[in-house]
């Protein structure tokens, strides 16, 4: 999801004020605003968009190789082993029409 920039004024007297009186709580105003902007986004926007959002957006996790299982092995060598008994039993090539 892109991130877009929000650009709002707001008086410089203030401003300095503010972000004195938020060094004091060890925040700052940009933390304040992303706060403030995440609740007014929750408080809002339905939670059925969210979630659709939230899900869109989530990255795939990478796919992992089957794993073996001692049933799958066995299944594999019954395969391996009837195959061989097949071409063992094999006469020679097989024609069409005969």
């Amino acid at each position: 999801m892109g991130k877009i920039e929000i650009t709002l004024t707001f008086d410089g007297e203030k401003m300095d004020a503010l972000e004195y009186a938020l060094r004091k709580e060890r925040t700052t105003v940009q933390k304040q605003m992303d706060e403030a902007l995440r609740q007014l986004y929750e408080t809002k926007v339905p939670e059925a968009v969210r979630d659709y959002l939230d899900n869109k957006n989530k990255p795939m996790p990478p796919k992992r190789p089957p794993r073996h299982t001692k049933a799958a092995d066995l299944a594999e060598k019954k395969r391996d082993s009837e195959v061989q008994v097949d071409e063992a039993h094999r006469v020679g090539p097989v024609r069409e029409g005969q």
